[in-house]
């Protein structure tokens, strides 16, 4: 069995691709998948900070690519999950030292050791990792923000999945897409300040798989080390949750996309 291979992808940075990898593959391992998360962003590396492992960085994506190290060398057991490993990027290489068939050798290293899904965090844009993070890509989750540049810029990207895969060389069908809005605010989307899902939905003509309210938990968990999904009473936790049951191919409603009723005392005593 061949591992289904998840790109987090988007067209600009700074939308939270990598706190999403990280949710997302800390989430399927929750649900009993195998699953290893990559981070393709060569020279930067941040995953494994997420993921609360970076000091027990020995080998890296790098290394495996090159034959320097093993996978099992370079793969780092998550410790709260037995099923979650990740592979960190190098920090000190550039941008081209990942290549097409070293990055296949690793995806089809993964397969052969049983993962169900490996999860590529990719660098923003479409340059060099970024095309490779995507090439051997069976599904897409891209990650915008509700605001026009955002979403003007994953547009790009969606034209790049549909093209410069290997699934669209060999004509075997497109890669999955789905759509994820991150930092959403309701109360901003009423006024007009962003933009709705539905808006989103219509600009890029595919549909919604999770939408993740803006909340200062992602970023308390970010500087923790812990995956925000772990953070089961945080809105942004239970969003990623329900945003992996979809992936899974449950249905679940979206939450957390209308502004908060008032409570009867709040609306009698103000607040």
């Amino acid at each position: 069995m061949t591992a289904e291979i998840i790109v987090v992808t988007s067209g600009k940075g700074g939308v939270g691709k990598t706190t999403t990898s990280a949710s997302l593959a800390t989430g399927l391992a929750m649900a009993g998948k195998k699953t290893a998360v990559i981070d393709f962003d060569v020279g930067l590396r941040n995953l494994d900070l997420i993921m609360g492992c970076e000091r027990r960085v020995v080998y890296d994506f790098v290394n495996v690519v090159h034959g320097e190290a093993t996978l099992k060398q370079s793969l780092i057991k998550d410790k709260r999950h037995d099923n979650l490993y990740v592979l960190a990027a190098s920090q000190t290489r550039d941008k081209d030292a990942l290549t097409q068939e070293g990055v296949e050798k690793v995806l089809d290293g993964l397969s052969e050791d049983g993962f169900d899904y490996v999860v590529c965090d990719s660098p923003a844009g479409i340059e060099k990792g970024a095309h490779l993070a995507m090439y051997f890509a069976d599904h897409a989750v891209v990650v915008v923000n509700p605001e026009v540049s955002s979403v003007r810029d994953s547009d790009r990207i969606l034209g790049l999945l549909a093209s410069k895969t290997r699934r669209a060389e060999r004509g075997e069908g497109p890669v999955t897409q789905h759509l994820l809005l991150t930092r959403y605010n309701p109360a901003r989307v009423a006024i007009g300040e962003m933009l709705s899902v539905k808006d989103v939905e219509e600009i890029l003509g595919i549909e919604v798989v999770g939408v993740i309210p803006e909340s200062e938990n992602v970023l308390t968990a970010s500087n923790n080390g812990i995956p925000v999904i772990v953070d089961v009473n945080s809105h942004a936790g239970q969003a990623y949750s329900d945003t992996v049951a979809r992936i899974l191919g449950e249905e679940r409603p979206l939450r957390f996309i209308d502004v908060p009723r008032k409570g009867f005392l709040q609306r009698v005593f103000g607040g």
